[in-house]
């Protein structure tokens, strides 16, 4: 039994659930492997690419069936990926595969995707879980929280605010998983994954790393410490006459210390964060980095026009400097950076008032109020940038929240999807990080590692390589590939 960190808003791909290709009961055409590459899953092979780049060719599995015995063909894929780019059913798959004009089955076993141009992380983009076509067409995606798909477990039971029960499909066309039956239980409350895995009632846990202390000295349990690309911002809503205002925005950007962040509001388990881009990728630019300066923080600000006020709280036109910064109530590693944020700004002049809120709470507010976002992948820089900061994703779901639009972001944004090349791939992702610097619509903080624990001597295999994206709930941490587990000796 497994203490998630969060209840997944859906368990359909097609809506977003297991973006990548993690999910335990839907595969994709492909998969995204421990070393950060790509390698066939429900397809044979990787993809067969037109000279061009426009054309790619899957050829799929036989013998592969869903859950509800139906055969995996051609036009399943075909579905998926259509109900994807359906603007009714507003997934954010869709921002994946803006350059897909038309998937067709050349016949039952051939998919073929045609694009509009060029994609350099389509192949990436095909990690989504496949679902049968004949749900998609009974309105399976609006209509159901549980969903049918050919992976090695299946959904048993699901209560929502509860738990998942998944169970090892019989019919599954690969080797079967020594583990037969796995519980995710859903606990949005730090202290209460504690709690639980503390009881006995739970096996293991995603827990903040201010209460790995309870668990590391004893021999019961072992603490899995994974690296990742999963990093915190704060977004400042545009238009707004404080989040809005560019000398606010540099003050934060300059004035934060992310190493005092780090080592106060994540325990040390994290490093400092000033880009969407993960250092290690070859995309990633210094621009964004600063060293922390207090006193050229209050240069800007002063030069700007905002005047300290008796309480230590800036004033310009009779405007407060104060904004809202919401965080997700439970979430103690967001609220400790909330509160982090809070002190160091107070120091600027800036009044940071945090609110621990529910997920339902914040998202009708994000257009005016900041938010501690976290998000990130390692996989691709495009896949990783486009659907934050693409003016056309502003507003979309928990996309680009605070409707950042520039034509020069959308330009490079485009120019970085479209290379056909690592040099002009470069070039692009250069100029996206430069303009990211010039604009500063959000204020990135820190890369936080992601720390579980788990009950000892029981299974093997668990502790991979893995660098993490954001999503680590229900599909990463030691269960990413709880398929391969094995019994302990």
């Amino acid at each position: 039994m497994i203490a998630a960190g969060s209840e997944p808003d859906t368990f359909d791909p097609v809506l977003g659930h297991a973006r990548w290709g993690d999910g335990k009961v839907t595969e994709g055409l492909l998969r995204l492997t421990v070393g950060l590459g790509v390698e066939p899953l429900l397809a044979t092979d990787l993809p067969q690419v037109s000279d061009d780049g426009l054309t790619y060719t899957y050829t799929l599995r036989d013998g592969v069936t869903f859950h509800d015995g139906t055969a995996l063909d051609a036009a399943d894929v075909v579905a998926t990926y259509e109900a994807a780019l359906d603007p009714a059913n507003a997934s954010p798959v869709a921002a994946d595969l803006t350059a897909l004009a038309s998937v067709e089955a050349v016949d039952a076993r051939t998919v073929r995707f045609t694009l509009s141009h060029p994609q350099s992380s389509f192949p990436v983009a095909t990690v989504l879980g496949v679902v049968p076509s004949e749900r998609l067409e009974e309105g399976q995606v609006a209509a159901s929280s549980t969903v049918v798909g050919t992976g090695p477990y299946e959904m048993d039971t699901l209560r929502p605010g509860d738990r998942l029960v998944v169970t090892a499909f019989d019919g599954y066309w690969g080797e079967r998983p020594v583990v037969e039956r796995a519980t995710f239980v859903f606990a949005g409350d730090d202290a209460a994954r504690v709690a639980r895995l503390a009881s006995g009632e739970v096996d293991a846990a995603l827990l903040p790393a201010t209460s790995l202390e309870r668990f590391a000295g004893d021999d019961s349990f072992e603490v899995v410490r994974r690296d990742t690309a999963d990093f915190r911002a704060l977004v400042l809503p545009e238009g707004r006459p404080v989040t809005g205002d560019p000398a606010v925005r540099e003050a934060l950007h300059t004035g934060l210390d992310r190493q005092a962040l780090v080592e106060g509001a994540l325990a040390g388990a994290g490093r400092p964060a000033f880009s969407p881009i993960p250092p290690e990728a070859p995309e990633y630019s210094d621009v964004l980095e600063v060293e922390a300066d207090t006193t050229a923080a209050r240069r800007v600000l002063d030069e700007a026009g905002w005047v300290e006020g008796r309480d230590g709280v800036r004033v310009r036109d009779g405007v407060r400097a104060s904004f809202a910064l919401m965080y997700p109530a439970g979430d103690t590693l967001r609220q400790n950076i909330a509160l982090q944020v809070q002190a160091q700004a107070a120091d600027l002049g800036l009044e940071v008032r945090p609110e621990g809120l529910s997920w339902e709470a914040i998202e009708p507010r994000m257009r005016t109020h900041a938010l501690v976002y976290g998000t990130g992948n390692p996989f691709d820089a495009d896949l990783s940038t486009y659907p934050l900061f693409h003016s056309s994703r502003a507003y979309v779901g928990f996309d680009n929240p605070g409707g950042y639009r520039s034509a020069q972001m959308d330009d490079a944004l485009e120019a970085g999807r479209r290379a056909a090349d690592e040099g002009a791939r470069a070039t692009a992702y250069q100029q996206v990080q430069e303009q990211l610097a010039q604009d500063l619509p959000w204020v990135f903080l820190a890369y936080v590692g992601h720390d579980y624990v788990i009950r000892a001597g029981v299974w093997e295999g668990y502790d991979v390589p893995l660098v993490e994206p954001h999503e680590h709930g229900l599909q990463g941490g030691p269960w990413w590939n709880l398929p391969e587990w094995t019994a302990a000796d």
